[in-house]
Parts: C-alpha cells; structure tokens; sequence
C-alpha cells in the first residue's frame, strides 16, 4: 500500500506537508493525514493535494466537512458549513421540543438541519434552497424526501404553513461590496447565492422575517445567523416583521445568532 512508502515517495507525509505549507495552508499537518487517509494511491494523493495548493477547499476534496461531530457531505460550489455555525445549532437544539416541525431554511448541504435532527431525531424536519447543486447535496445527507427546491418559502410544502415550531437559517449575510474581500477559498469556489446577501447584507434576512409568522406556529420561533456588527439590523428587522427579538453571541466561536419569538 502506498502509506508505508518511504518519507522520499510523491505521497509521503513529509512531502504533502511540505507542499501544502507552500501553498499557505494553516493547518498542513492535520490537512495532509487526512489526504493521505481518503487517497487509494500515491498517484490520487498528489492529486489532491494539488488541488488543495490550488486554492480548492479541503472539504470539496474530501468530499466532507466536519459539522458539529457530524460528517457532513459537501460537493464543489455548495457553503461549506463553518464552525461557527455550532451556535445556531446549540440555540437551536436547546429550543427544539419533542415532536417540533423544525425548517431549515437557505439550507446549502443540510448540515445545520442535520445536526438538528441528530439531537432530537423525533424532530420533522424540512430543509429548503434554491441552488439545485444545494438541494442535491442536502439530499444526500438528509433524504429525498425532507430537502425541497425553490425560493425561501415558496419551496416549503403548503401543509406545514402555521405548524413550524423552528425555523433555523444561515441565509447569506455579506454585503456584495465585500464579497471580493472573502477568503478566496469561499469567493472563487462557492456559489454566490451563499454568499451574497444584497447591499447591506441584510436583503434576504428582510424576506425571511417578512414570510415567517404565516409558517409558524403560536410561540414559534426564527434563529438566524448573522455577524456581531450586522446584529442590530437582523433585530431590528425581527422586530419589525412582530418578532421579539434578542441576540446571542458566543466569543469561543466567533458567532452571532439572531432569535425572533412570534408575538
């Protein structure tokens, strides 16, 4: 097998590590174990590890992406979920009561409403996007039949209108003046539906609190993601669409989530 060829060998540990370090990689150690543990060969590591010191994310590579304890699969051009995400899990899954009809809205792969649902897996889980690259992945890690294609609500199935207990979202929050300021990982290869939430970021936050209190229920409630400066906008807009709304941070994470309760 081509793992125990000799530190001289094109796919020995030495030389990825080596590789990938050139190409800027922060983390080139962890990054080369797990190349060498999805390659088969000496052949298909170079491979990727070309790959990756082209700039491709690690996880489009693998195939993977590591989400709250979870293997998420990932495919090139859907968001690859960050670990600050965690947060809006946690606040979510700590509000996720047996039996909730829990949405997973602007979902990408799945991977929010995924760990949701590895929580409280009596949970009813639906999961929407509009990107078809998205929706094909979520239904991979979620199933066929729980993963809907369409813009925001529209996508939903009609018999759940009124009955959503929780509804998470990590729609895109950067403002499209800043997209070309992004790590290029993200702005070169992931989609820009994922990325590119409108002037002030804020655009589709404003569609999402508009067209949520006809989808959930009495007591129902509305998590979204946003950052710590843009914070105060996602509330305000809470408000605005009648939701209470609060803000929870986490400084371990670098995250910020928004959380509106129906009045």
């Amino acid at each position: 097998m081509w793992q125990s060829e000799s530190v001289a060998s094109p796919g020995s540990s030495a030389l990825i590590v080596a590789r990938l370090r050139a190409a800027g990689c922060v983390f080139a150690e962890d990054e080369a174990r797990l190349i060498r543990a999805a390659a088969r060969t000496t052949g298909e590591a170079d491979a990727m590890v070309e790959r990756r010191a082209a700039g491709e994310p690690l996880e489009y590579i693998l195939g993977w992406a590591e989400f709250c304890g979870l293997r998420v699969a990932v495919e090139p051009g859907v968001f690859v979920p960050r670990r600050r995400t965690g947060l809006l899990v946690r606040e979510g899954v700590k509000r996720c009561g047996p039996g909730s009809t829990v949405v997973d809205l602007c979902c990408g792969s799945g991977a929010v409403g995924m760990a949701v649902a590895a929580a409280h897996p009596e949970a009813r889980l639906y999961a929407a996007d509009i990107d078809p690259v998205a929706v094909r992945c979520a239904r991979r890690n979620l199933g066929a039949d729980r993963v809907f294609e369409g813009d925001l609500f529209d996508a939903l199935p009609p018999d759940i209108k009124g009955t959503v207990h929780l509804l998470v979202v990590n729609a895109p929050y950067v403002p499209t003046s800043a997209i070309d300021t992004m790590p290029r990982e993200a702005r070169l290869h992931e989609t820009r539906t994922a990325l590119d939430g409108g002037a002030d970021g804020l655009e589709v936050h404003r569609r999402v609190a508009e067209g949520a209190p006809d989808w959930l229920a009495a007591g129902g409630l509305l998590l979204i993601e946003t950052s710590r400066a843009q914070a105060p906008g996602t509330a305000a807009i809470l408000d605005r669409a009648g939701f209470a709304a609060r803000v929870v941070t986490s400084a371990a994470l670098g995250a910020t989530v928004a959380i509106g309760t129906v009045r």
